[in-house]
């Protein structure tokens, strides 16, 4: 992926307790637009950030992961078929704020992340309370986070956690195929992991939700009710 001109790949030395050079410059120096600025964190294979940058051509759309392997697969789809709003940075997501200036993003997709289900792992958990407050150093004031996950844990433990520090709820699901929500940016784009949970039956979870303006958070204290 040295060559794709879709992949950001930085050193760990360009990030790590510094700024990388197109933190603030995204969209004037890489994109040519002043678009808005949505990531997937954990991308995987890219699927949904290249169905919404196909879907919403007037925004722009950053996949976030380290396994460059299997990132590889949107990031050289987005190039043959010329989607030009779709870009793949490689990094740690623990490195997340050095890419991205105050109020740069505008809003943020989890899409079936690791669970994490020992409570002791808790903190690595992409909606934990550590990564919500680095996403509070450059999601806009009222900038969206979205949660998609097939782990009912996770579902509410992430719902919990929102309650405990009063964000707002806009879309709250544990059954999204049945919930009668029309939005076609939810319905439409399926994961490749995504399919075979609802092959087997297992129902989506969905949140949708703000900081409202939060700078820390706290943890839910009674994790053992998720």
């Amino acid at each position: 992926m040295a060559t794709f001109t879709n992949v950001i790949q930085p050193s760990l030395e360009e990030v790590l307790n510094k700024d990388y050079k197109l933190k603030g410059n995204w969209k004037s120096s890489f994109f040519k637009n002043n678009n808005p600025i949505i990531l997937e964190l954990g991308c995987g294979k890219g699927e949904y950030t290249v169905g919404l940058a196909q879907r919403f051509p007037d925004k722009n759309f950053i996949g976030v992961d380290i396994k460059g392997a299997r990132m590889w697969r949107g990031a050289s789809f987005s190039l043959r078929n010329n989607i030009s709003n779709a870009a793949f940075l490689r990094t740690h997501i623990e490195h997340i704020a050095s890419f991205f200036a105050p109020a740069e993003v505008a809003e943020i997709w989890i899409t079936f992340p690791d669970p994490q289900e020992k409570r002791i792992r808790a903190k690595k958990r992409l909606t934990s309370s550590n990564f919500l407050a680095l996403y509070k150093k450059f999601i806009e004031p009222a900038g969206l986070i979205h949660l998609k996950t097939d782990n009912s844990l996770l579902y509410n433990y992430t719902h919990q956690l929102a309650l405990h520090n009063g964000l707002e709820l806009r879309l709250n699901t544990n059954d999204l195929y049945n919930s009668g929500i029309e939005d076609q940016a939810l319905l439409s784009i399926k994961t490749f992991y995504e399919s075979q949970f609802l092959a087997q039956g297992i129902p989506i979870k969905y949140l949708k939700f703000t900081l409202n303006g939060h700078d820390s958070f706290l943890e839910p204290p009674f994790e053992e009710k998720c």
